[in-house]
C-alpha cells in the first residue's frame, strides 16, 4: 500500500505518488535539460501552463537554470544527478525514494541537496539508501541497517550512535605525564570505569577514560583533579560515538 493505493491492483495511483532516483541517473544525453524534464511532465500528466509552470519551478529549485538550454550529455556527473533529481521531483510526489543522492556531487552541491531533502521532509516521506554514513547523520530522522537481505537495526542516528563502545567516553590529551601516572589517579576517581592510553609522545599523552554510566558526565570532576596534579590540558571532548563503528559491529555479528 502506497498512500492507501495498492500498488498490485492500482499500480498507476500508487506510482503518481512517488518519485524516484536512481543510483546512476539514467538520463537522455542528447536531449537539453528543460527538454528532457518537459518530456517527464509530459509523462506525469501535465500540460500547457501547468506544464511550464512545474519545469521552470523544478529548474530554479534545484539550481539548473544556468544549464536549461545544454545538452544532457555536456554536463558534469554532478549535475547529471541533480537532473535526475529534479525529474523525481517534478510532479511533487507525496513518497520520495532516492538512491545515494549526492553521489558524484562536489561539497557544495551535496550541501543543496541535503538541504533540499531536509525542506522537503517537513511534508514528504523520503526513504534513500546510502553507504555515506556522514550522509545519515546530516539528513536522516531515523535509519536501519541492512545486512545479509535481513534489518539488523532500526534505530534514530543519536540512538545507533549510544550502541558505540566509545560512547560517553571522555577523551583527554595531558601535558607532564612521563610515566602513567595521570591514569592511574584518573582510574581511582568514582564514577571511571577505565581508563586506557590513546597514544604517548615525549611527556603528553592522549587518555580515554570510560565512565560507569555513559549517560552521566564526568568531565567536571575529572578535569580539577589533573590539573590539582600538576598535569596541563590540551585538549579535552566527550566522544558521542560513530557510526562506522556501530555499522562494522554490527553487520560483522550478522
Amino acid at each position: 500500500m502506497i498512500g492507501g493505493s495498492d500498488i498490485q491492483a492500482d499500480a498507476i495511483a500508487a506510482r503518481r505518488k512517488m518519485g524516484y532516483l536512481p543510483e546512476n541517473a539514467p538520463v537522455y544525453p542528447d536531449m537539453t535539460v528543460s527538454r528532457y524534464l518537459d518530456f517527464c511532465a509530459a509523462i506525469r500528466g501535465f500540460d500547457g501552463t501547468a506544464r511550464r509552470q512545474r519545469v521552470g519551478e523544478t529548474l530554479e529549485r534545484c539550481f539548473l537554470t544556468g544549464v536549461r538550454h545544454q545538452a544532457v550529455s555536456t554536463l558534469s556527473k554532478g549535475y547529471k544527478q541533480r537532473v535526475c533529481f529534479a525529474q523525481s521531483i517534478l510532479h511533487d510526489p507525496e513518497y520520495l525514494i532516492l538512491d545515494e543522492p549526492t553521489d558524484g556531487l562536489d561539497p557544495n552541491q551535496k550541501h543543496e541537496v541535503r538541504q533540499m531533502i531536509r525542506d522537503m521532509s517537513a511534508t514528504k516521506v523520503i526513504i534513500f539508501s546510502t553507504h555515506i554514513l556522514d550522509e545519515v547523520d546530516t539528513v536522516c530522522s531515523r535509519a536501519i541497517i541492512i545486512a545479509g537481505g535481513k534489518v539488523v537495526a532500526d534505530d534514530t542516528p543519536d540512538g545507533l550512535r549510544r550502541r558505540s563502545a566509545f560512547h560517553g567516553s571522555l577523551v583527554l590529551t595531558l601535558v607532564g605525564d612521563t610515566d602513567d601516572s595521570a591514569a592511574t589517579r584518573i582510574g581511582q576517581l568514582p564514577g571511571v570505569a577505565s581508563v586506557s592510553t590513546v597514544q604517548r609522545e615525549g611527556d603528553g599523552c592522549t587518555l580515554r577514560i570510560f565512565p560507569e554510566d555513559p549517560t552521566v558526565s564526568i568531565a567536571e570532576q575529572i578535569i580539577p583533579a589533573v590539573g590539582q596534579d600538576g598535569f596541563r590540558i590540551l585538549s579535552v571532548f566527550v566522544e558521542q560515538g560513530r557510526l562506522d563503528d556501530v555499522f562494522r559491529d554490527i553487520t560483522s555479528v550478522n
